[in-house]
């Protein structure tokens, strides 16, 4: 019976990714097409011309599954070169999209008001040609601004008072947590990028360094040289990480492997009490179930057998806010959004998470923190929403 349920989980998991995989690939395929439209508007392609567009257009569209069953055989030379392509395509083609749907927006509203006010805006009118041009020249400046804004970590900080810890953390001495969170380490965030953010947290000086998931996004005997890194790093409370989504992407045994081989404690519907001055607690993200792996998510056992006199930290990859644990936590710190990564896709991330990037006051004594992210999922950029680390110093009020 027990394998019987394994089954039907497996099956059930793999018919989940199965659509999800078919959803991205249609959308994706879709935005191609118009692009496609666009540039046979603007330039009137022939009929060999219009078949190696296409067929340039298809590979794009392809390339992130194929990058992936590059990566599965460890060809890592052709994953490198596969991704870097593929993903600054992709990031160019995104931007594309959006601005060359934004002129035919305001080039309908245009001809709704003259219309209505019976007036003809023929000098406002633009060949298909002058758009696509202008368009491609909007969206390769976005492309290279992101690019560049990927590259410099912000330090957001915030502070909070509260009753929960000992006095000598004042506001002269208080505790320093410092976040990271979507770092997504593998063939496009490596050993440079990884330099600067561990020197960015060197300087910091933190009591306790935390990742809320995604820490990696390759397979783990590519990241290897990268643990060292992390080692590096020896704030006074330790290192501590859940899982994210991409954990269980790109296999949940080498994701762990590598994470407490950095030197980070994973929380798996675990808590640990630290030095007796506050309680950190953390859940598996979700997404495991979608890959058949058994995960820990439920928090609110994990959190009413904590002590509530001590501050408890509570890890969870997604910003989404347990109502039966209102009450059982003090701070919830999370990411897995990105603040959107590359705009206007943030506008899409608030409406489904309903939680803005930044602090939120839940309860009278409990707050949620949402990471823009460190590192870059998919396009090597970012676009008004800068990457960041998080540095919380906790204020003890007697």
């Amino acid at each position: 019976m027990a394998q019987n349920r394994n089954a039907n989980s497996a099956t059930g998991a793999s018919s989940t990714m199965v659509a999800m995989l078919s959803i991205f690939f249609l959308l994706y395929g879709g935005m191609h097409a118009y692009v496609f439209a666009k540039l046979e508007a603007a330039l009137g392609l022939a009929l060999v011309g219009g078949l190696a567009v296409a067929a340039w257009m298809a590979l794009m569209t392809l390339l992130p599954l194929i990058v992936w069953w590059l990566e599965q055989r460890q060809w890592h030379a052709l994953v490198w070169v596969g991704a870097w392509v593929g993903y600054i395509w992709m990031g160019f083609i995104f931007l594309f999209f959006w601005i060359a749907l934004a002129f035919d927006v305001l080039g309908l509203l245009a001809a709704y008001v003259g219309t209505v006010l019976h007036w003809n805006p023929g000098a406002l009118r633009f060949t298909d040609s002058s758009l696509f041009y202008a368009t491609t020249a909007l969206a390769l400046g976005a492309t290279v601004y992101g690019y560049f804004e990927a590259r410099v970590v912000r330090v957001e900080r915030i502070r909070l008072r509260t009753t929960k810890l000992p006095a000598a953390f004042g506001p002269s001495s208080p505790l320093k947590i410092v976040q990271i969170a979507d770092v997504h380490l593998g063939d496009l965030i490596g050993a440079r990028q990884l330099r600067r953010i561990v020197a960015q947290i060197q300087a910091l000086d933190a009591d306790l360094l935390v990742s809320t998931g995604d820490l990696v996004d390759g397979q783990g005997d590519h990241l290897d040289g990268l643990t060292r890194l992390f080692q590096e790093l020896h704030p006074r409370f330790g290192k501590f990480a859940v899982t994210g989504n991409h954990e269980f992407f790109v296999g949940a045994d080498r994701a762990l492997d590598f994470t407490a081989r950095a030197g980070f404690t994973v929380l798996r519907g675990e808590a640990a009490s630290l030095a007796g001055v506050l309680t950190i607690a953390g859940v598996d993200d979700p997404a495991g179930r979608w890959m058949g792996v058994p995960v820990r998510t439920d928090e609110k056992a994990l959190l009413s057998a904590l002590p509530r006199e001590r501050f408890t930290l509570l890890l969870k990859h997604q910003p989404v806010v347990d109502r039966n644990s209102l009450g059982l936590f003090d701070l919830q710190l999370s990411g897995h959004t990105h603040g959107g990564q590359i705009f206007p896709f943030g506008l899409l991330v608030r409406i489904a998470y309903r939680m803005r990037n930044g602090l939120t006051s839940l309860t009278p004594h409990g707050h949620l923190y949402v990471s823009r992210g460190t590192g870059t999922w998919g396009p090597p950029m970012r676009l008004g929403a800068p990457p960041e680390l998080t540095l919380i110093e906790l204020v003890g009020a007697g």
